[in-house]
């Protein structure tokens, strides 16, 4: 709520939208997380598909190691931590060769190293290739950036090498119209993604019915063949490479599954890119199944509570929530329901809530 006072002059905001906005800000929180509460170490679980990671740079400056989330709360509480979202097949280091003489506190009995993680420079707490921090301190305003769906990197629009942002897919009020994103350093292990049918791309306001990259191409070189995908011409990797990639909607599942393309995947290391669309929805899907029983669990929690005091709390807590009831109805019969109210106006309902409160004590 403190944030809603942060500015009583200049924002402006309705209840409705304040409510939705904790909501959404909770379960994004949830989404990441995968329904993890923070309890036991997931270094049991083994490479995980997909999962919260953190990086410590007390104990790991050099960003070289990533711990879970139950970790990240228990063992390095206070440490100057990194938060890296998700990644995937990734198995927790913590207390493992990375960390010296450090152990971990949930689970001490780890191998040397985990030979399988993947790092990058996001450890170390830099992303995009201009290296800079998220968020910046050098800069006034804080740019969002867009992740790659294969290095999982993050970059700066401005830093994709496209001769202007313009190219980015986008609907008419600006939004993004693309699914995934490829990086252009990773765009020439995927070139084969080139000789599939123009679906898989995503088409802005501003693209000539076709991805930039693809403009670039002859227009039968645009169409699946029916050879196998990854055979692609020298001249299709050389035009992929340094190119970014915007791909629409469920174009994984345009991808070929016979045998020879999934030996390749293996190959290139990207077999993930078959399974991934499954393993997210998994993982979101358990996310807010965790979020549901912890909203019923904290109830029923609520109401347990309540059954347990006296007669006369009860009847207090009861005529606090008749009070906070009828200030809000009072506040909300002055306005229209769908107009912007100030921070202002929002802290002199809990103001005149109090004085009421104080005057009947």
């Amino acid at each position: 709520m403190a944030e809603v006072f942060d500015d009583e002059t200049e924002q402006t905001i309705s209840i409705q939208e304040y409510l939705k906005e904790v909501e959404d800000q909770e379960l994004e929180a949830d989404l990441v997380l995968g329904g993890d509460e923070g309890k036991e170490c997931t270094y049991s679980k083994g490479y995980m598909k997909r999962q919260a990671i953190f990086s410590c740079l007390t104990c790991t400056p050099d960003g070289n190691a990533g711990v879970c989330t139950a970790c990240s709360l228990s063992c390095h509480d206070g440490h100057e931590i990194v938060e890296l979202w998700t990644k995937r097949n990734f198995r927790c280091d913590c207390g493992n060769s990375k960390f010296g003489d450090f152990i971990c506190k949930l689970f001490s009995n780890k191998d040397v190293e985990n030979a399988n993680n993947s790092y990058n420079h996001n450890f170390k707490g830099s992303y995009c290739i201009c290296n800079r921090p998220y968020p910046d301190p050098d800069v006034e305003e804080q740019v969002e950036m867009i992740q790659c769906c294969m290095c999982e990197d993050w970059f700066h629009e401005e830093h994709l090498g496209l001769s202007s942002i313009d190219e980015i897919p986008r609907d008419e009020e600006g939004e993004p119209l693309y699914e995934d994103f490829i990086c252009p350093a990773c765009s020439e292990i995927c070139s084969f993604l080139i000789q599939y049918p123009s679906s898989i791309w995503a088409v802005g306001r501003h693209s000539a019915g076709k991805n930039s990259l693809l403009s670039e191409l002859p227009e039968n070189n645009n169409t699946q063949t029916d050879s196998c995908v990854l055979e692609t011409s020298s001249s299709a990797s050389i035009i992929a490479e340094n190119k970014p990639m915007f791909l629409s909607k469920n174009w994984r599942s345009a991808l070929c599954r016979c045998e020879k393309c999934i030996h390749n995947y293996k190959l290139k290391n990207i077999s993930f890119l078959v399974d991934e669309e499954d393993s997210i929805a998994e993982y979101e899907k358990i996310a807010k199944q965790k979020r549901e029983e912890k909203l019923q669990e904290q109830e029923g929690a609520e109401l347990k509570l309540f059954d347990n005091l006296g007669h006369v709390e009860k009847i207090e807590i009861l005529n606090g929530i008749a009070d906070m009831k009828d200030e809000i109805r009072t506040f909300m019969e002055s306005f229209d329901s769908s107009k912007p109210i100030t921070s202002a106006d929002i802290h002199q309902v809990f103001e005149n809530l109090a004085k009421k409160r104080r005057r009947t004590e």
